[in-house]
């Protein structure tokens, strides 16, 4: 019998683990990431490698390439097992009626002088998206220019396309894409098979994969990686700025906080210190192995069965401006939201909120927002968009008073529905929700689905009523969680509509928001994609209330602000215990000059309940920025306009300081001011300044260029002026409406 239950037991375990998903070898759950590369190394599928231009009409744009087919063979070599590329025949049957060698469209257009757009596919049959309907897009974005500001040529072995700003080269045989500068020199070009050496093969070139699970294609992009050569981008990421040498997965997932390599906000996009950036227009996973693997190569191994890249020429700030032309800018927030906001987990009550209204101008601390979290509803989490009754007797009453006293007031709500949640059952009947293969739920909760229009006005009308008794703005929570084994009203699968999904969410919230509130439209999200900026703004998740917190979030900000984001913000302190003085005081200052200023997270959050000299650092710091508003105020014009960061890496400001590219724990606040936060406990830092001279705000004291150790003053965190601005004060108000614009005092900035 004890035999009998070792073997159950033994085959149970057996029929456990096979059951269980498992994502480069380790075993998967839906905090992780994509990660995509795995499926190319994986010798059940069919490789097929771009080799040779067989065909191309250099006037339309249009051509075919010549795919070789090859498979992955083991191979020994006395002390190792690798793996080796093996010209293939096929097997498919029956054999008339596939090629062996498929010649397959590839497509360039010209989109402005520094900008091209480059398509592959895997197919004979080219998918029917629309630019009009793509979601990434803004509305504004044409797909094709005149082509008239790119001139042609060709030789013998290729076609050049030439602006003023570089040159985009197309090899015959090996098929190549080349990328120029103005001056000739190659900025980056696709591998071919034939760069790999004759006895080793260390990667596989530019190819795509049919898996021999179910004949589903997707494909590898690969290109060369210079030495030196340093890549930015890619969302909200929380590892080094740089890149290079990592694997970067886009694919949305809820990291827990700015901790971790997991993404909120991924985004496909990324540029490099050698002058071009690509954006690879997929809303697909897509795993970048920036010289991880190989550290001569940018190995971009997509779900995405094409390739849809558009390619920009110049420095970040036009790299910036390109990218935003084509997925939107972001526009200019209202004036209000610039001002502090205050919250906390979470006020509970109408009393309670407007006892945090009256303590904030008892204590003289501008402010603007009053935020209630997850608990306005009657059950706590338990989105019904209404204020419990018990606690909240009156809202519009209280909503009212707030605006009175110049509180906006912003609420939390998420889109996913338990089942025990008053609208569950409404939203299954009226098919609202995500479905699965059946037309039932793949997960236990209802999670709106956005992609379909009767579900964005069920939502938009939700919402809706909330504006119309005085709520100013929304809370996006959550938004990572859309199955990727869901079925989509949109008609895509889960596949394409996971990453997607954040940006549909931003959408349906800020129209509505911006529909009752013309010109004042903003939202406070969490997660992203390519084109959420469009639906400003964006907070960098839930901190860790420590150093190591409040570097993540400085990190994410920065690399968001690097991939096409003006506006974003962060609990100031950390959001998951409650912070530790000495960390949330050395946080209020990055907090007060970032572009949005929130107090957030577990209790107290409120200074006046830490201690008397607490509210003085908080209070001090958020004089600082009402007195500051006239500038914030202009440099976010600029940022809207120019798809520039607020929360600015000193590389896009300084792109020809080579010392600029290697910081990434100070930032420029706009064009004119450098901030460098205490990451540590102490009073001083060593700070990285770029060529020229720096005033500091505080003291007034004169720093020269280069590394310099630097006193923070009364205000703990290291901020300075660029030698010749002027910085516009406004005399300090409680409240932004309140701000005399008549009496702004342009302060000049100028070394001795």
């Amino acid at each position: 019998m004890k035999r009998l239950l070792l073997i159950m037991c033994a085959a149970w375990g057996l029929h456990a683990a096979a059951q269980i998903q498992t994502n480069a070898g380790v075993q998967y759950l839906q905090c992780m990431q994509k990660d995509m590369s795995t499926d190319f190394y994986d010798l059940s599928n069919t490789y097929f490698f771009a080799d040779s231009l067989v065909s191309f009409d250099a006037a339309k744009g249009e051509g075919q390439v010549q795919w070789k087919r090859y498979r992955m063979s083991p191979r020994q070599a006395f002390n190792l097992n690798g793996y080796w590329p093996v010209r293939m025949q096929m097997l498919d049957f029956p054999d008339a009626a596939y090629d062996n060698d498929p010649n397959l469209k590839f497509k360039i257009e010209f989109i402005t002088p520094r900008t091209a757009r480059i398509r592959m596919f895997t197919s004979p049959v080219e998918p029917k998206n629309s630019d009009q309907d793509d979601v990434m897009f803004c509305d504004g974005f044409k797909a094709r220019g005149t082509g008239a500001m790119w001139k042609t040529s060709q030789t013998g072995d290729a076609i050049s396309y030439k602006s003023q700003y570089g040159s985009i080269e197309i090899k015959k045989y090996p098929w190549r894409l080349v990328i120029k500068d103005a001056h000739g020199k190659v900025l980056t070009q696709t591998r071919h098979i034939i760069d790999n050496d004759s006895s080793q093969v260390k990667l596989q070139p530019f190819s795509f994969i049919k898996r021999g699970s179910d004949n589903s294609r997707s494909i590898n992009p690969v290109l060369t990686l210079a030495p030196g050569e340093r890549i930015y981008g890619c969302g909200e990421s929380f590892t080094s700025l740089n890149k290079v040498g990592q694997k970067v997965h886009l694919s949305v997932t809820d990291p827990q906080g700015p901790e971790t390599d997991g993404q909120y906000k991924p985004v496909p996009f990324f540029f490099s210190n050698r002058g071009y950036g690509i954006f690879m227009h997929t809303s697909a996973p897509v795993t970048c192995d920036f010289g991880a693997s190989y550290i001569g190569a940018d190995r971009l191994f997509m779900a995405d069965e094409q390739m849809d890249f558009f390619v920009f020429l110049g420095e970040p700030k036009d790299i910036l401006y390109e990218y935003t032309e084509i997925t939107g800018k972001s526009p200019l927030p209202p004036l209000w939201s610039f001002g502090t906001w205050m919250s906390r987990i979470t006020y509970f009550s109408q009393e309670e909120g407007l006892e945090i209204a009256r303590q904030l101008r008892a204590n003289r601390i501008p402010a603007d927002v009053i935020h209630f979290d997850t608990g306005w509803f009657g059950t706590d989490w338990q989105c019904d968009y209404q204020f419990a009754k018990d606690r909240f007797k009156n809202p519009e009453r209280m909503l009212k008073q707030l605006a009175k006293d110049g509180f906006h007031t912003c609420l939390w709500q998420l889109p996913y529905f338990t089942p025990k949640n008053r609208f569950f059952n409404e939203i299954i009947d009226k098919g609202l929700n995500v479905k699965n293969a059946t037309g039932g739920m793949p997960v236990e909760d209802a999670i709106l689905d956005f992609s379909n229009p009767e579900t964005v006005n069920w939502y938009q009308q939700k919402i809706e009523g909330l504006m119309k008794q005085g709520v100013s703005t929304i809370k996006c929570d959550f938004g990572e969680a859309a199955p990727y084994n869901g079925f989509y009203h949109s008609g895509k699968g889960g596949l394409y509509e996971h990453n997607l999904y954040p940006l549909r969410y931003n959408k349906a919230l800020w129209e509505v928001v911006e529909r009752n509130h013309p010109g004042e439209g903003i939202i406070w999200a969490r997660s992203a994609w390519a084109g959420s900026q469009r639906y400003a703004l964006h907070w960098g998740g839930d901190a860790a209330t420590t150093n190591t917190g409040m570097l993540g979030d400085l990190r994410g900000g920065l690399s968001f602000g690097l991939s096409g984001f003006s506006f974003w913000s962060h609990d100031m302190g950390g959001f998951v215990t409650a912070s530790p003085e000495d960390i949330y005081r050395r946080w209020l200052p990055f907090g007060f000059l970032s572009s949005h200023t929130r107090a957030h997270g577990a209790p107290p959050t409120e200074p006046w309940l830490i201690s008397e000299s607490f509210t003085d650092a908080f209070r001090a710091c958020a004089e600082m920025k009402y007195k500051l508003m006239p500038y914030i105020w202009e440099q976010a014009k600029e940022c809207s306009k120019l798809g520039l960061p607020m929360v600015r890496a000193l590389l896009v400001e300084f792109p020809h300081d080579q010392g600029a590219w290697y910081v990434e724990d100070e930032y420029m606040f706009g064009s004119k001011m450098l901030v460098a936060p205490l990451l540590e406990s102490g009073n001083s830092r060593n700070v990285y300044l770029p060529k020229g001279k720096w005033i500091d705000y505080q003291t007034g004291k004169v720093y020269e260029g280069g590394y310099q150790t630097i006193e923070a003053g009364e205000i703990p965190c290291i901020i300075l002026i660029k030698d010749g601005s002027v910085i516009p004060h406004a005399p300090l108000a409680q409240r932004t409406d309140q701000i005399n614009w008549n009496a702004i005092e342009n302060k000049k900035y100028k070394a001795n």
